[in-house]
C-alpha cells in the first residue's frame, strides 16, 4: 500500500494528526468567523474587505508553522517554500470565499462551535476545514522528515463559489505548478468535471401594477429555499388565498398579500432530494385565480422552467457514458423594472454540445415570452483517467479505506476546470462513522456545503488528512508532465 515507507510511517503520520487535533480545529475556528462571501463590487478590490480579512488570517497561520507566504494581490495565496521549482511541484488548491447564507439557520453561521463531533459554520467544510488540512499535511510531512521527491505547495483563493475570477487571474500573470490536486470535492479521483452554463431568462413584458414584488435564492449554485410573491391586496382575492396549497403561506399587511414559499436547499449541481422554493411558488400560485392572465402566463413559464432538474421540461435533457445526466436548475428569482428574471444553473454532461443548448433555451425562452442573457460557459474540465495518477491514489485509498470506490466525473466545478494537469481529490467521500451523530444533529436539509448549519465532519476530516499525506508519498513514484 505505502510503496517503500511501510506501515510505520503511515502509524507515525495517524499519531501527528491526533497529536495536532486540538490545533487544528482552532485555526479552522479562525478562518470560519470571518464572513468571506465574495463581493467583486466592494469598494474594496477584489473581492471585499471579508475576502481579504481570511486571505490575511490564512497566510498568517502559514507563517505561523514556519512556511514563506505571498499574497498575489488578494486573488490568490501561496503558501510553501520561497523559492520554487514550479515544473516539479505538486499544487494543492482550496478557497477561503463561501456562498451566501440562505435561510434557515439554527445556529450562528460565523460564530462556529463544535457538537457531536462536527464543526458548525459557514465554510466549515466547504472549503476553509480542506484548506487547513492541507497546511497541516504539509506540517506533517516537514515535522516527520518524509522523503518527498516534489515539491508542494498550497494555494488559497478568494473568488471559487462566484465565478473563479481569481483563477483567471493568477494564471494570466504568474506560473502554475505542474500538477493539482484539489480537495474541494470526494475521494477517490474525481478526473472530470461538468460544464457549467449560466444565464438568464428576462421576461419580455413587466407584470401589472397588481406585482409588487418576487424573488427568491441567494446564489447561483443553491437551491433556493425560499421564495415570496408579493402582491397589492384586493377584497376579491380572499376566496383565491383560500385555494393556495398548503406548502404556501400567505400574510396580510398593509394593503399587500405576501405569499412565501419554503423549500429545501442543496448545491446546485447535486439537486437531488432539495425542494425548489421558487418552483414551489409558481405552481402554486398559478393554480390559483390569485394573478391576472397576462401576469399568470409570465410567472407559468417560471412554473414550467423549474418543473425538474435534468432540462427536460426545457428540451435539453443530455446524457453520457462518461459523466452522466445534465442537471439545470433555477436558482434565482427577481424583477428588474417590473420584469420577471430567473437565473439558470446548468452542470451539462463532458460530451454535450453547449452551442446547441444555447439554441434550445432561447427557443425555449422565447416561446414563453422571455429573452436568454448568457452569464458564463466554463468549458467541462477532462484530466485522462489512465494516468498513472488516477490508479495510484484510488488505491491506495481503497487500501487505508477497506472502500471499493472508483475514479469519477461530477457535476460540481473546482477550480480544476481552471488549471492544467488536475484533478480532485478528497476531502468528502470518507467512509461513514457508526458513531455519527448528524442524523440528530442536522434537520432535514441542513448539515451539507451551502446548506444551512453547514457541518464538518472532525474525524472525517482528520482521517482524510492522514490519506492525503500518504498520497502525495505514493506520488514519488509518478513522474510529472508539463
Amino acid at each position: 500500500m505505502e510503496k517503500g515507507y511501510g506501515g510505520h510511517t503511515c502509524e507515525r503520520v495517524g499519531r501527528w494528526f491526533e497529536e495536532h487535533r486540538e490545533e487544528m480545529i482552532r485555526d479552522i475556528i479562525r478562518l470560519v468567523r470571518i464572513p468571506s462571501i465574495s463581493d467583486p463590487l466592494s469598494e474594496v478590490g477584489p473581492f471585499g474587505k471579508a475576502c481579504r480579512l481570511v486571505l490575511d488570517e490564512m497566510l498568517a497561520i502559514g507563517r505561523e508553522y514556519g512556511f514563506y507566504t505571498e499574497n498575489k494581490e488578494y486573488y490568490v495565496g501561496t503558501i510553501g517554500r520561497q523559492v520554487k521549482d514550479w515544473k516539479n511541484t505538486i499544487g494543492l488548491w482550496n478557497h477561503l470565499d463561501v456562498v451566501p447564507l440562505g435561510e434557515g439557520w439554527e445556529y450562528e453561521p460565523f460564530q462556529p462551535v463544535v457538537k457531536d463531533g462536527y464543526l458548525i459554520g459557514r465554510g466549515a467544510q466547504d472549503n476553509k476545514g480542506p484548506a487547513v488540512a492541507m497546511l497541516y499535511v504539509m506540517r506533517c510531512i516537514r515535522d516527520l522528515e518524509l522523503v518527498m521527491k516534489h515539491d508542494i505547495c498550497l494555494f488559497v483563493g478568494c473568488d471559487e463559489e462566484r465565478g473563479m475570477a481569481d483563477l483567471e487571474y493568477y494564471g494570466s500573470r504568474y506560473p502554475f505548478p505542474a500538477l493539482s490536486m484539489i480537495a474541494d470535492c470526494g475521494f477517490p479521483v474525481c478526473y472530470g468535471e461538468k460544464g457549467i452554463l449560466e444565464g438568464w431568462a428576462a421576461a419580455a413584458h413587466p407584470f401589472s401594477a397588481d406585482v409588487v414584488d418576487l424573488y427568491g435564492g441567494s446564489a447561483g449554485n443553491i437551491i433556493p429555499d425560499r421564495a415570496v410573491l408579493v402582491l397589492r391586496d384586493r377584497p376579491e382575492l380572499e376566496e383565491q388565498i383560500g385555494r393556495l396549497p398548503e406548502n404556501l403561506r400567505a400574510e396580510r399587511e398593509e394593503g399587500l398579500i405576501r405569499i412565501t414559499a419554503r423549500g429545501t436547499s442543496r448545491h446546485s449541481a447535486f439537486p437531488e432530494g432539495s425542494v425548489n422554493a421558487v418552483h414551489e411558488l409558481a405552481k402554486g400560485v398559478c393554480g390559483t385565480g390569485l394573478l391576472k392572465e397576462e401576469d399568470r402566463r409570465i410567472l407559468h413559464f417560471i412554473e414550467k422552467a423549474t418543473s425538474d432538474y435534468y432540462g427536460e421540461g426545457i428540451g435539453i435533457a443530455y446524457e453520457d457514458e462518461v459523466s452522466g445526466r445534465l442537471t439545470c436548475a433555477g436558482t434565482v428569482l427577481k424583477l428588474q423594472e417590473g420584469r420577471a428574471a430567473l437565473q439558470f444553473n446548468i452542470r451539462y454532461s463532458i460530451t454535450a454540445d453547449p452551442i446547441h443548448m444555447e439554441a434550445v433555451l432561447s427557443g425555449f425562452c422565447r416561446a414563453g415570452g422571455y429573452r436568454w442573457e448568457l452569464i458564463r460557459n466554463s468549458a467541462p474540465n477532462y484530466f485522462p483517467k489512465e494516468r498513472k495518477e488516477v490508479a495510484c491514489l484510488t488505491a491506495l485509498f481503497n487500501d487505508m479505506t477497506g472502500m471499493d470506490a472508483k475514479p469519477y466525473v461530477m457535476g460540481g466545478g473546482t477550480y480544476a476546470r481552471k488549471l492544467p494537469n488536475a484533478f480532485g481529490y478528497g476531502i468528502g467521500g470518507m467512509p461513514e462513522r457508526e458513531d455519527d451523530r448528524a442524523g440528530s444533529l442536522f434537520a432535514k436539509g441542513h448539515g451539507g456545503a451551502h446548506e444551512p448549519d453547514e457541518g464538518l465532519d472532525l474525524q472525517k476530516l482528520l482521517d482524510a488528512a492522514k490519506i492525503y499525506t500518504m498520497a502525495l508519498l505514493a506520488l514519488n513514484d509518478c513522474e510529472l508532465q508539463d
